[in-house]
């Protein structure tokens, strides 16, 4: 989603920013700074991503008073967050959520498929190329993440202001379609790989994250830990592998 502006007198468009309150059953949880659009999807993926949903809820939509960036999923939650609540800014993520114990709750290590063949460094490469971003190039200012098989096909894609905010929707994308874990999925993202991006990654099943830019010092410490296959700096034909080499042929 883009806005109209006017920019040294003349038209110009910019990304839209705005915030979404995910409620469980009434109650708040989590504020998230979005670009409007598949904001189901989004919620369910983030409430995934923090182990608190392992299926697509019974409902999930518009709260039941209507208000405006606001959606409403119906629980129960797999366990109780207690007192804790959640903010999100469209550059950090959960901000200092950094225990790998953590995540190894939510999450086993991902399994060497000996059924899948390993996967080209080309492939591996050129996936950013094949991602679909027609709002980026309208406005310059959204993140995107991409689905893909293993044979490299683009299944899935969507834009947001927020890198960890597009993860959400597609994986609430394929929570909704019952096919997590993304057993022999490719996600692709349009950044940096951060703590919070492999996180994601890794407790949605995908064997394989792969970003334009760098990774962290802690997502490749978590990506290691789990045994997903890291690639960076994926641009210009090249991808550099800091983590599961034995994935890549």
């Amino acid at each position: 989603m883009h806005a109209a502006i006017e920019r040294d007198g003349e038209p110009d468009v910019v990304a839209v920013e705005e915030p979404l309150e995910i409620r469980v059953d009434g109650v708040p949880l989590a504020v998230t700074m979005r670009t409007p659009g598949d904001d189901d999807q989004l919620a369910a993926g983030f409430l995934h991503g923090e182990g608190l949903i392992d299926r697509w809820p019974a409902r999930v939509g518009p709260p039941q008073d209507l208000a405006a960036n606001a959606v409403e999923v119906a629980g129960p939650l797999l366990h109780d967050p207690g007192q804790r609540s959640f903010y999100t800014t469209s550059s950090c993520g959960v901000c200092g959520k950094g225990a790998i114990e953590q995540v190894a709750v939510d999450a086993p290590r991902l399994p060497l498929d000996g059924a899948l063949a390993p996967l080209p460094r080309a492939l591996l490469a050129a996936l950013p190329d094949r991602l679909v971003q027609p709002e980026f190039a309208r406005t310059g200012g959204l993140h995107a993440t991409g689905l893909f098989d293993w044979t490299g096909e683009l299944r899935c894609v969507r834009e947001d202001v927020g890198r960890h905010n597009a993860m959400d929707k597609v994986i609430g994308w394929a929570l909704e379609r019952g096919e997590l874990p993304l057993r022999g999925g490719l996600l692709c993202v349009s950044g940096r790989l951060s703590f919070e991006l492999v996180q994601k990654a890794v407790v949605a099943g995908a064997p394989v994250l792969v970003g334009v830019g760098a990774p962290t010092s802690l997502a490749v410490e978590l990506a290691r830990d789990r045994e997903l296959t890291l690639c960076g700096f994926a641009r210009g034909g090249r991808v550099n592998v800091y983590s599961g080499a034995a994935r890549v042929g």
